[in-house]
């Protein structure tokens, strides 16, 4: 697949990019976080203000790439030389005396993005069927989201311009990306090779263009955007009525995997009356034998959920009152009551009782969330072959008791025990007297079955019968992150 500029050219733009301190870092240091932060939100004021009327190579480059300002042609020039203006035709465009960007080449960490240019750089004017997204919240989600153990093969299922395909580079040794649309893949060719970077890049509807191939690590930031099935845009639209493309990527997943590998990708699943949306993903994971944690981290009722789509593509939904009333009754007459995203995780582990979680994680985490997936599924490998009893176990860092209490007869009554993490995933869980006085004592000094030794001997009750409470509570509370092992 070939990039928008030749090799020769992305050497000179590389170079030139470089020069001019046009990094995320040189941005940031020549504009002042402020302004920096502000040109996120597309308010450019400030970082107009400050480049205004200078001649620097980077302040004419971050008024034409992240401004979206027509700079005049001789700053231009200065500012992408070694690159000759008549080289970078595929960056540009001509606005009466000047040139304005005619793609969006942004950097993001110590990388640059080339993609179509964003709706805030297109004022007024709807995103075409085949538009190519940049750095997105949707994109930054999954990357933050990712398990970034080192990898033999990578995959990323629909790459766009790239922004997974950059961060699959980094620990694994090869980089596989497809995409159904081939001006995508020109576009994450142009970001691979500007990078330095070397992908396999493959034409394709989902998994089609790797049939048969088998990959460590799997990761997609799909179409996945639930309706009658449109396919207006690309980015957003697979073709599929309501949530089919998120269950035909679960479906895939084993033939995908290989033996321990796993698959990350975000999802959009119907919440249909009458029916749990737990249910509706179970049935997804029915009989595929892989490990499985889905996490649901926010919900939306089907009016805003249209409206946030319609105006994410500048399709004001007042404007275009027929698609809006198409998509939301195709949700009525599915009985949709909400959509919810979130992250799906896969692991192929050949166990014949795979551990599948499906729950609602709508708290704020703190961090990004891969290492806590990674720590997860670390959790259920203890649970599925250590020894309970046998090991000592301690308490999360920074863990709380919270007590809520009525005033009674004789004072304050506490009705309700809370054990609450203030870190990490921040569950919180509600625990009785004895859960409570076994959680005190995990010091990891002794084992789980000395401290049901104790307990029992308080309670008056056979070791053997307390241990059959305690192991369930236990397991519980270590995938949690409430109690941890001491190694």
């Amino acid at each position: 697949m070939d990039a928008l500029l030749d090799t020769a050219g992305l050497a000179r733009l590389r170079e030139a990019l470089a020069s001019a301190g046009y990094t995320a870092q040189g941005i940031r240091d020549h504009l002042g976080p402020a302004a920096t932060d502000a040109t996120a939100r597309n308010d450019f004021r400030a970082a107009l203000r400050i480049t205004e009327d200078r001649p620097g190579r980077l302040d004419t480059l971050i008024r034409l790439f992240v401004c979206g300002q027509t700079e005049p042609l001789d700053r231009v020039a200065a500012a992408l030389a070694p690159l000759p203006l008549e080289s970078a035709t595929a960056l540009l465009e001509a606005d009466g005396d000047g040139v304005r960007a005619a793609v969006e080449l942004e950097p993001y960490g110590d990388w640059w993005v080339v993609a179509d240019l964003s709706a805030g750089m297109r004022p007024g004017r709807p995103l075409p069927g085949d538009h190519v997204l940049g750095i997105g919240g949707a994109s930054t989600t999954l990357a933050a989201a990712t398990l970034r153990a080192p990898v033999g093969s990578a995959l990323d299922l629909g790459t766009g311009c790239g922004v997974q395909a950059l961060h699959l580079s980094t620990h694994a040794d090869r980089v596989t990306a497809t995409d159904v649309l081939p001006r995508a893949l020109r576009f994450a060719a142009t970001t691979a090779a500007l990078n330095g970077l070397d992908w396999e890049l493959l034409e394709g509807d989902l998994v089609a263009p790797v049939a048969g191939r088998r990959f460590d690590l799997v990761v997609s930031n799909p179409p996945f955007v639930a309706g009658p099935g449109f396919s207006d845009h690309v980015y957003r639209d697979s073709g599929r009525p309501g949530d089919a493309v998120c269950a035909e990527l679960v479906a895939a997943a084993p033939g995908l995997l290989a033996d321990g590998g796993h698959m990350q990708f975000l999802a959009n699943w119907l919440h249909v009356a009458g029916e749990s949306w737990e249910d509706r993903v179970g049935d997804w994971l029915a009989g595929t034998g892989l490990d499985a944690w889905v996490i649901q981290r926010e919900v939306s009722d089907p009016v805003g959920y249209v409206n946030l789509w319609l105006s994410d593509a500048s399709e004001d939904p007042r404007a275009q009152p027929a698609l809006a009333a198409a998509w939301l009754d195709w949700f009525d007459a599915q009985k949709v009551d909400a959509v919810g995203f979130g992250l799906v995780t896969l692991r192929a582990g050949g166990n014949d009782d795979p551990t599948v979680r499906i729950e609602d994680l709508r708290q704020t985490v703190d961090g990004p969330l891969g290492p806590l997936v990674a720590d997860w599924f670390d959790r259920q490998d203890l649970l599925r072959h250590g020894d309970l009893l046998a090991t000592r176990f301690r308490v999360a860092p920074g863990l709380r008791l919270r007590q809520e209490a009525v005033q009674g007869a004789e004072g304050w009554e506490v009705e309700r025990q809370l054990l609450a993490l203030t870190g990490g995933l921040r569950w919180i869980e509600e625990v009785d007297p004895v859960a409570l006085t076994l959680v005190g004592a995990c010091d990891g000094t002794v084992t789980l079955a000395d401290q049901v030794e104790v307990l029992a001997l308080a309670h008056e009750v056979p070791p053997a019968v307390l241990s059959e409470v305690a192991i369930p509570l236990v397991s519980h509370l270590v995938e949690r992150g409430i109690l941890l092992p001491v190694t």
